[in-house]
């Protein structure tokens, strides 16, 4: 085995409230709890020797392995092949609920559906990202790791963990490294066709407990029927029923159910370049990536999801808690705290030596424009779709949006979160105009008082700005910046968006410098990075956010044969389950934090469009509030 898997060599299972990769090997190696932002109990996808992990595999490694979903659900199944015969391990999180709890419990099911397998169980956690010791307590019914010290500020974590089975538990052996108890628990067992092995570990409870084989189904029952009653609720009749059914359940599985955050991805520090220094926390939520995450939500029919987000994001328009970034910060805890202070830990060699592994984010008080339109297209969105917007609700959202007036002409960092300095970005201009217009469509429809008059001067004005400021006789298209010769892919959002139609001279030839210069093989360049002011180090892969924002310009300007044959390119690039991380390397891998939201949103977002271009005609879908 490597010592480190592929980035796209994992599935995803959670409870709404955390989650966990797990292996085509049978390793659980990230797990975070009680919360998405918690520090990881399992880490080895860090730091191979020191993070941390939960292995349940057969015990050789002669063996072929294969993953995948129970159909319609967020079960896992890890299927092992050797010669003596043929075993699975079940992997899945029952749903934690809507009310924050610290209790969360994972479930591994070893089976044998043909000849005989001998299964070895190998848990070793390593608390606070490894930062923690702690202590291991044997019992006739299972194990406690207790550790010896609680991470900052958070409450101490216990995990516990019981076995089931049929016949005779299997005696576990302390193992790990460490005289003082320090380190985790092994055991073997041997099944034979239609014998199974279960392990349940548990945060958050009691002392471990004797399981038996009828918790283990009836735990597998409900967490099945869950998953199954919810995706019933989506509303997709489409060509691609399958990779969007799975985008939504992997969407599901990111979003915090106590609050209604998304999270960016439920993981931290997995390289952009494998080696390099773009190694960020994404375990937070974004105003802009939750924003996207409404078109994607509402266009399957999952309006409870959408409403939680769109609660979320009052609440932060309520606070205002940004100071450096105006209002609204632009990402925040899961809870909707603002605490994210970023920190490298140096103890954790990386994912194949990518360094440095940084946890928190030094991002989150930039100066990003562009998430004030982000958030009031998905309110506008949300509004016409029946979420309702209150008195208190809505004086908030104007004060923003007053605020934005005095405001949108300012230099920012960008969508891209780019260290190199404030820059007049063109896409922060877009947005700014993207939510003058949304908020003086919500001002009408739903006949809020409002400066209208400001609102309509201040969106004429930066229209006429990007057009004059933005565009690049030279070039024949909008660049990143004023001045710069710098294609960037956000700028696709300008037609999907209805700040120009797109079929505009101005924007097919736009299309046309993109072609040439962002994409590769259908792939698509967040921007050029050797002329962009990116501040870091290193190269890049393609953004699969941007492909799919690539397939819905194609599409509207009339490029329907184009549009379909790229988005179903990008299918090949999936992993072995249909997870996208956040980009794609020169050769195919998927580099950055996985699985990631925005990708996942963006193919669903791409799908609806382009099903309904292809079935009416190119060019007779709306932008989304033009």
């Amino acid at each position: 085995m490597e010592r480190y898997p592929n980035i796209s060599d994992h599935g995803l299972i959670g409870d709404l409230q955390t989650a966990a990769l797990v292996s085509t090997d049978g390793v659980v190696d990230w797990f975070c709890c009680p919360r998405f932002d918690s520090p990881s109990a399992f880490a080895s996808l860090l730091d191979a020797g020191k993070g941390g992990h939960f292995r349940l595999a057969p015990d050789r490694e002669d063996y072929v392995s294969r993953q995948l979903y129970l159909p319609d659900t967020a079960v896992l199944i890890t299927r092992f092949l050797t010669a003596d015969g043929v075993g699975e391990v079940y992997d899945f999180m029952p749903a934690a609920g809507k009310r924050a709890t610290d209790r969360h419990r994972l479930v591994r099911q070893a089976r044998v559906v043909r000849g005989t397998m001998r299964f070895t169980l190998d848990v070793q956690p390593r608390f606070d990202y490894a930062r923690a010791a702690h202590e291991v307590h044997i019992t006739e019914d299972g194990a406690t790791f207790t550790p010896k010290a609680k991470a900052k500020n958070l409450p101490a974590l216990t995990l516990h963990m019981a076995t089931s089975g049929r016949g005779a538990r299997p005696p576990l052996t302390p193992s790990g490294k460490g005289s003082n108890g320090t380190g985790g628990v092994t055991a073997t067992q041997v099944l034979s066709a239609g014998q199974s092995w279960s392990v349940v570990l548990e945060s958050g409870g009691s002392a471990p407990r004797r399981l038996h084989n009828d918790d283990i189904r009836d735990l597998l029952i409900d967490t099945v029927s869950f998953w199954r009653g919810w995706l019933h609720g989506s509303t997709y009749r489409g060509r691609w029923r399958e990779m969007v059914a799975r985008s939504a359940i992997t969407l599901k599985l990111m979003q915090y159910a106590p609050s209604g955050g998304l999270v960016a991805a439920p993981t931290a520090a997995l390289p952009e370049q494998v080696g390099g220094e773009r190694n960020w926390d994404y375990r937070y939520t974004w105003i802009r990536d939750g924003s996207f995450s409404i078109y994607a939500l509402l266009g399957l029919g999952f309006t409870d999801e959408a409403d939680a987000f769109v609660t979320w994001l009052k609440d932060r328009a309520s606070e205002q808690a940004g100071r450096e970034s105006g209002p609204l910060k632009i990402m925040y805890r899961v809870d909707g705290s603002s605490d994210l202070t970023e920190e490298t830990l140096d103890h954790l060699e990386g994912w194949r030596g990518s360094r440095p592994v940084r946890i928190g984010n030094g991002a989150a008080d930039q100066l990003q424009l562009d998430i004030y339109g982000e958030a009031m297209d998905a309110l506008c969105h949300a509004n016409r779709s029946g979420v309702q917007v209150t008195h208190q609700s809505w004086k908030e959202t104007a004060s923003l949006i007053d605020w934005l007036c005095e405001h949108w002409d300012q230099p920012d960092e960008g969508i891209w979160e780019t260290r190199g300095g404030r820059k007049d970005f063109l896409y922060g201009r877009v947005q700014a105009w993207v939510a003058f217009d949304r908020a003086l469509h919500m001002a009408t429809a739903i006949g809020r008082p409002a400066d209208t008059d400001r609102w309509a001067t201040e969106r004429n004005e930066v229209y006429n700005e990007i057009f004059r400021a933005g565009w690049n006789e030279k070039l024949s298209a909008f660049t990143q910046f004023y001045g710069s010769d710098v294609l960037d892919s956000a700028l696709l959002m300008m037609p999907l968006q209805g700040l120009i139609a797109p079929r505009d001279p101005m924007w097919l030839d736009t299309l046309q410098a993109m072609d040439r210069t962002l994409v590769s093989d259908s792939l698509v360049y967040r921007y050029d990075p050797s002329a962009s002011p990116d501040g870091l180090q290193g190269n890049e892969g393609t953004f699969s956010l941007c492909t799919f924002w690539y397939v819905e310009a194609l599409a509207r300007a009339g490029r329907l044969d184009e549009a379909r044959l790229t988005f179903e390119k990008m299918f090949t690039y999936a992993n072995h389950l249909g997870l996208f991380s956040e980009e794609i390397g020169s050769t195919g891998e998927q580099l950055g934090n996985f699985p990631q939201a925005f990708s996942h949103l963006a193919l669903i977002t791409a799908a609806v469009n382009l099903d309904y271009q292809l079935d009416h005609g190119a060019g007779i879908l709306p932008a989304s509030f033009a």
